[in-house]
Parts: C-alpha cells; structure tokens; sequence
C-alpha cells in the first residue's frame, strides 16, 4: 500500500500549498485525484513519488516508512515508482534522442539496455522514431516515449500527473491502455492526476476530489 499520511507540503513553509492531506493507494489499485488547476494535487503527486519532501507528514510505502527524497530515497523505493509528467518537453532532456531518453532509468541503475525496443514499441512508438530528438517530434509521440521510460525499470507504483491533458482523444486512449496492460499484468498501484472527472472515473477504480481531501 501507498499511504499519504497528514502531507502539509508546498515552496514555501509560509504558505503551503497541500495541508494535512491523507491519501492511500492499494497494491494494484487506481486511484484517480481530481481537482483545478493550481489546487496542489501535483505536487502532492511528487511527494507520493517521493520527488518532493513534505514539509510534515510521512510517506508509507508496503509499511515501511520513505527515508529520503529524489535522489537521497534509497534505490528500493525510488526505483518503486514510474512517474509520467503533464508536459513531456519539460521532462526531456532536449538533447537526447528518443531511444536514450527511455534508456536513462536503465543505464542510470546499472541495467542493460536492450529492452529498449521492446518498451517502444509497448507504447506504440516506431523504431523508426529512436534516433530523433524531442524537437523533431510530437508531443504524443514524446510522451510515449516518456511512458516507455516510467515502466523501464518494472516499477510497482505509477503516478500519472495529467499524463494526458495535452494530447488528443485517440493518443489519451492508446496511453492509458498501456497503463492498464501494464496494471493487468504487473499488478501495479496507479495515482492518476488530472481535472477531467469523467475520464478518471472511467479510468480509475476510485475517484477522490480534492475538496475531499481537503474539507477536513
């Protein structure tokens, strides 16, 4: 189980932007986390990752408590998580080609590579897409690629954070049936962030609004 449990987290401790949240995520459940752009699900997303320390409160993951945060988390549990981000421009590194970009969780823990292939084409991206850069395609077609490296290393817990918000109807179908194939078969947790409630309802077995979390 991923638990969130009491998250006051933000940029700033003088004004938090997630205040005493509790979350849980269970083995292989979908937990969709709906709310307005500027709420702070997002970052509370980063700190179910464990890509962003909370100022209080604590990350629980299988029972066992976070001991750090991005690359100070220990190799068990930041390997633990595949994290797919609303803008795939940003979270790609402009000068690599594709094929490096889904290779950088691999090489970067020691694993070979050659599954690379493989990964692309799970996501629906040609081979003949692996030598170009991010500029030289679109934004579907990086944010498969963005995909294929968040499931590189097996992880057992995705978090989406509006994985889909810029892309159109038939990419956001094709992706999120990566999702859920890749759920079926490796018995993954999902957090999945977005403001459209009819697809998280569609996608997730539950859905939480972040007046929810937050009325308390």
């Amino acid at each position: 189980m991923l638990e969130l449990r009491s998250v006051t987290a933000g940029y700033d401790r003088r004004a938090p932007v997630v205040r005493d949240v509790t979350l849980t995520v269970g083995a292989g459940e979908a937990v969709g986390l709906q709310g307005p752009s500027g709420c702070g699900k997002s970052t509370l997303a980063r700190v179910a990752a464990l890509l962003h320390r909370p100022d209080t409160g604590h990350v629980v993951l299988d029972g066992g408590a976070a001991r750090g945060w991005r690359h100070r988390a220990p190799r068990s549990q930041r390997t633990a998580f595949g994290v797919v981000f609303q803008q795939p421009r940003l979270s790609a590194d402009p000068r690599l080609p594709l094929a490096d970009l889904i290779a950088e969780p691999l090489r970067s823990n020691g694993r070979p590579v050659d599954a690379v292939p493989e990964l692309a084409e799970t996501v629906g991206l040609g081979a003949d897409l692996l030598d170009r850069r991010p500029h030289e395609v679109s934004d579907g077609q990086l944010q498969r690629a963005c995909l294929a490296r968040a499931l590189a290393l097996r992880p057992r817990w995705l978090v989406c954070d509006e994985m889909t918000a810029m892309l159109d109807a038939s990419t956001t179908a094709a992706l999120v049936g990566v999702v859920e194939a890749y759920r079926r078969e490796s018995g993954a947790g999902l957090l999945a962030v977005g403001h459209d409630r009819v697809l998280l309802e569609r996608w997730c077995d539950r859905t939480v609004g972040w007046a929810e979390l937050t009325s308390g």
